[in-house]
């Protein structure tokens, strides 16, 4: 047999004859795949649940339930399953009713062992295919489509009006919402949907890069520009020509760099740090903030005529608290895709779990609900996700009213929070909708210490 790396791909041998069920089986493990074992139907269905199998070997005469009733019950439950059928009773019959029910090729007993690799290679090449057609498709939807963003809410159905409205244009698009609930996804979904779409869409995250790196980040800077500066970089405003700017977080740029910003945005004309050539950039600009920036502006912390210059068509997004109808098809969502992931069983979500799921209030919105469905995927055991698979907080006393001072019930959730993504601050304070800064000053002030 071929000595082709295989080990990624599992396949599951069902035949009631111990010596073709092990002769095969070992032929397949040398071969570098990873193999199981059925002696039955009901054996096989049993494995099914225990992992996900992406290629399966069926005997067609079987006690009890056979091989093409088996093959139904595969396709039920998981239709991506490759089949190839090895039998001693060949029949033109019975093979043309098996490719017909979706087998990939049929096989005659004795096993010719090189024949039947031959076949599996094959079957094995055309996942491969498949699942890269899938990765492909599924990045070009999410790039392209606003039904990326999951939701059939009034609320949502409305942001999706919004976004295929103001796609059409060139206008410059501001996203107002909490932190979590989305708007990456939205401004993505904005570019996808554009005349700019051939070209990137170019992210600034302004709230996490201090205001020299910002100014650098943005607009590049020459070799020599400052210390450290051994070559020439080219600026996020001139990789984004042609397509779109995201400032994500902009209510958190220092004054210098809006200034600075203001004036690119009016001419789209800038210079890169420590240069003197007048660089031009064509880009449309969509900005995204969870802060209250007509608040800012009134303390003077926001420049007004940027304000004005950024904020042309808005959307809200709203946060999960008021769109709980949503809650359950994000969760299966979320489920669905890490499953697929990690080449699992897309898992049922049970009615108490989901209740729980329902009633918390997702202060982190849905990448926190995310969060929340990938700790209990690896929790989990099929067929369904449980309640005490789900975080503390979720379905503990946090999840609902309860007593103690308002300083033991923020410490408590913060403890939480900081387990359930591993101590992971800039993750648990986007959650927990605050800075680094101020997360740091809570873990001192109330002691909290990262378990060792």
């Amino acid at each position: 047999m071929s000595q082709t790396p295989n080990a990624a791909v599992a396949l599951l041998v069902v035949d009631d004859e111990a010596s073709v069920r092990e002769s095969l089986a070992r032929w397949f493990a040398e071969d570098g795949f990873t193999v199981g074992t059925a002696d039955s139907a009901a054996q096989a269905l049993q494995r099914m649940q225990e992992r996900r199998w992406d290629i399966l070997l069926l005997d067609i005469k079987m006690p009890g339930m056979d091989g093409m009733e088996l093959q139904q019950r595969v396709a039920e439950i998981d239709p991506g399953a490759t089949i190839i059928f090895i039998t001693a009773h060949a029949t033109v019959d019975t093979a043309v009713r098996a490719l017909k029910a979706g087998a990939f090729d049929y096989v005659t007993k004795p096993v010719d062992p090189d024949h039947l690799s031959h076949i599996v290679q094959n079957a094995v090449r055309q996942r491969q295919l498949q699942r890269r057609n899938e990765q492909l498709q599924e990045q070009v939807s999410e790039f392209a489509r606003a039904d990326a963003i999951v939701g059939d809410s009034p609320a949502m159905r409305r942001v999706y009006d919004l976004i295929q409205t103001v796609a059409r244009t060139d206008t410059t698009v501001m996203i107002r919402g909490e932190s979590g609930t989305g708007k990456e996804l939205v401004a993505r979904a904005i570019h996808g949907n554009s005349g700019r779409r051939y070209f990137p869409i170019v992210t600034v995250t302004c709230g996490a890069l201090a205001e020299g790196v910002l100014e650098s980040e943005l607009f590049g800077h020459e070799r020599g520009a400052f210390t450290g500066a051994q070559y020439r970089r080219k600026g996020k405003l001139e990789l984004a020509d042609g397509g779109t700017l995201f400032l994500d977080e902009v209510g958190n740029i220092d004054t210098k760099t809006q200034m600075d910003l203001l004036r690119v945005l009016e001419t789209k004309q800038f210079t890169r740090v420590g240069g003197n050539n007048v660089i031009h950039a064509d880009f449309r600009v969509i900005s995204a903030t969870n802060r209250d920036l007509e608040k800012a502006v009134q303390e003077g912390t926001f420049r007004e005529d940027l304000y004005y210059r950024l904020n042309v068509f808005t959307i809200f997004l709203p946060p999960l608290r008021e769109r709980k109808g949503d809650i359950p098809v994000l969760a299966e969502h979320f489920v669905k895709r890490f499953a697929r992931q990690r080449g699992m069983q897309p898992m049922a979500i049970s009615p108490e779990a989901m209740d729980a799921l329902v009633r918390y209030d997702w202060p982190g919105n849905v990448r926190e609900l995310e969060n929340a469905i990938e700790r209990a995927m690896v929790l989990g055991r099929p067929p369904a996700l449980r309640p005490e698979d789900l975080p503390f907080q979720v379905t503990g006393p946090a999840a609902r009213p309860g007593t103690g001072t308002l300083e033991s019930v923020e410490r408590e959730h913060i403890i939480r929070v900081l387990e359930d993504n591993h101590w992971n601050i800039s993750r648990s304070a986007e959650i927990l909708d605050i800075d680094r800064a101020t997360l740091y000053h809570k873990i001192e002030r109330y002691g909290l210490r990262k378990p060792v």
